[in-house]
């Protein structure tokens, strides 16, 4: 049986500048079945789903629901639901989280300050705390919205889970489905895609270290799709792997072609040249949808600025 997974992976369709976008990410949990859209057609009440995501539009948070690998019978509803908020723009990244008993309190958080990095809201309104345990592990499991998510994802969910790795959730909603298994790493923001549980376990142990492992990554979500690319391609290119060493510090152009300045904490500087391309030959981008050309983001070239440059820059 083809699916849309088969078809990119045998297309070898990038990965890197294919991860969600989102500043800060909010995750709560709610068990059982999730439908297609699963903040308003799950067992969440349908009312506070619909005022959550209008409370979050075009803040730059983006919100999803969280349960724990395994078997999804509803029981009810649980006295007390994890929540999580993580901020994902390096030098400002934080992951807090809370346990309520009323997930209607999410409406309480000041989204636009979460948003833009301050978690105060989070933490008054929630009781929230820096979390202090291993990284979150986020694995897209949400068949209703594509079966590969559900074919793929649940049991590579169950096999981390089992295995003993620490931080592991199922997730709604990451894009992408035909990378699947896809993956959210928190609190740096890192997507990946076709994870398989060796893999994810080498993430997980470079982020503890506070290093990001670049093969099968398709970028940090902080960043719009040509930074991801062009953030990715600065790491392979100058081997700098600490997690908080590069931020995209502004994006020139549009489709189809932007040049990328990507900063390094020590100063130093790289332009990147990113062109949008279209994937070929047609692909279905999701199960069961028509045949499609998605765009692709290209690196043509990375160029690390001098000290003149730098100067110019420095004026721009």
């Amino acid at each position: 049986m083809s699916t849309c997974t088969t078809a990119s992976r045998d297309l070898d369709e990038p990965l890197a500048g294919t991860a969600a976008t989102a500043r800060t990410w909010l995750l709560l949990e709610q068990p059982g079945p999730w439908g297609p859209k699963a903040l308003t057609s799950s067992h969440l009440d349908p009312a506070l789903g619909r005022a959550l995501e209008a409370a979050a539009d075009g803040t730059g948070v983006r919100i999803a629901l969280i349960r724990r690998p395994g078997r999804h019978a509803d029981h009810g509803t649980p006295a007390q639901r994890q929540v999580y908020a993580a901020h994902t723009v390096p030098g400002k990244v934080w992951l807090h989280a809370a346990m309520t008993a009323e997930p209607e309190r999410l409406l309480d958080l000041d989204f636009t300050a979460l948003g833009s990095g301050a978690p105060r809201s989070f933490d008054v309104s929630l009781q929230g705390e820096p979390h202090t345990g291993d990284p979150l592990a986020l694995v897209c499991t949400n068949g209703r919205r594509d079966r590969c998510c559900a074919l793929l994802g649940r049991p590579l969910a169950a096999e981390l889970a089992t295995s003993g790795v620490k931080g592991v959730w199922e997730v709604t909603h990451l894009g992408g489905h035909r990378f699947s298994p896809t993956l959210l790493v928190l609190p740096f923001g890192y997507a990946y895609g076709r994870a398989q549980a060796p893999h994810v376990k080498e993430v997980l142990h470079g982020l503890r270290e506070g290093r990001v492992v670049v093969e099968g990554c398709r970028g940090n979500s902080a960043w719009e799709r040509p930074a991801q690319a062009a953030e990715l391609a600065v790491r392979t290119s100058a081997h700098e792997y600490a997690a908080d060493a590069l931020t995209v510090v502004r994006t020139d152009g549009a489709a189809p072609r932007w040049e990328v300045t990507v900063a390094h904490a020590d100063g130093r500087l790289w332009r990147v040249l990113v062109a949008q391309g279209a994937s070929l030959p047609p692909r279905p981008e999701s199960c069961g949808s028509p045949l499609g050309s998605p765009a692709r983001m290209d690196v043509v070239s990375v160029r690390e600025l001098r000290a003149t440059a730098l100067a110019d820059h420095a004026h721009c």
